[in-house]
């Protein structure tokens, strides 16, 4: 017989089956149902699980085997990238347009992807977690046009990446690199990056066993966070100082 996931009760505050129990096909499925209240979204990351559904689906929980994870001090920048940054006039901040940069998250065209996971349902619901001070966004701008971002969700000290983008060539890779930066600087060791791709890989990401990013994150969320809103602590970040150093 196919196994199947868990169906979740109504209530919001009922607990998550075990990780353990997640489907190995598709990898990572643990339940299905449920809400996106701001109660059961944070229990859910709390425990190394996320959503991640199509439009028409039922809401979808998964927590993979293994977990896609940077490390906040090692995400890479190429040398080349690096030094193009070095008179770049680009400026990071925090928490100045969440709703935009979940917007472009969800209607940007990425290869290989038909349609979107970011459905009308879950902007509302990350709107939600963002007024309540636990969903964050990290915005490059060229001026006042937005040209990069990455949004998330926070639970403690424990970042957990939800979607990115670029509208010019690099602006994903600077929202990251600069969140990874500031979150460094704060004594924030990690951010989940949920599913692996070569890209994810290729800027750092490094893939975890599932019980032991789940022990990292229950030890992590126990830890007093930065609620509310980030964006008086980045300011207007000048994006250079990523840059690699000149030569001596």
């Amino acid at each position: 017989m196919t196994a199947l996931p868990a169906l979740l009760p109504d209530d919001p505050e009922a607990p998550f089956p075990p990780v353990e129990q997640a489907l190995r096909q598709p990898d990572g499925l643990l339940a299905v149902g449920g809400d996106l209240s701001p109660a059961r979204l944070l229990n859910a990351y709390r425990h190394g699980i996320f959503p991640w559904y199509s439009q028409g689906q039922p809401i979808l929980w998964w927590s993979p085997d293994p977990r896609t994870v940077f490390a906040t001090d090692a995400v890479k920048l190429s040398s080349k990238f690096r030094r193009g940054l070095r008179h770049c006039d680009w400026t990071v901040r925090a928490d100045t347009a969440f709703d935009e940069v979940v917007e472009v998250c969800a209607r940007i065209r990425r290869p290989g992807q038909r349609g979107t996971w970011i459905t009308r349902e879950m902007q509302v619901a990350y709107r939600r977690l963002h007024a309540l001070g636990h969903a964050h966004s990290f915005e490059v701008f060229a001026g006042e046009q937005l040209v990069g971002g990455i949004y998330g969700v926070t639970v403690g000290r424990m970042f957990y990446g939800e979607s990115m983008f670029s509208a010019q060539s690099g602006g994903s890779k600077v929202a990251l690199a600069a969140l990874a930066h500031h979150l460094h600087e704060w004594g924030w060791p990690l951010i989940d990056a949920q599913v692996e791709n070569p890209h994810l890989i290729s800027l750092g990401a490094r893939l975890w066993p599932r019980q032991a990013f789940v022990a990292r994150v229950a030890e992590m969320a126990t830890l007093e966070g930065l609620p509310g809103r980030w964006n008086a602590r980045v300011g207007d970040w000048p994006a250079c100082r990523l840059a690699a150093p000149l030569p001596d």
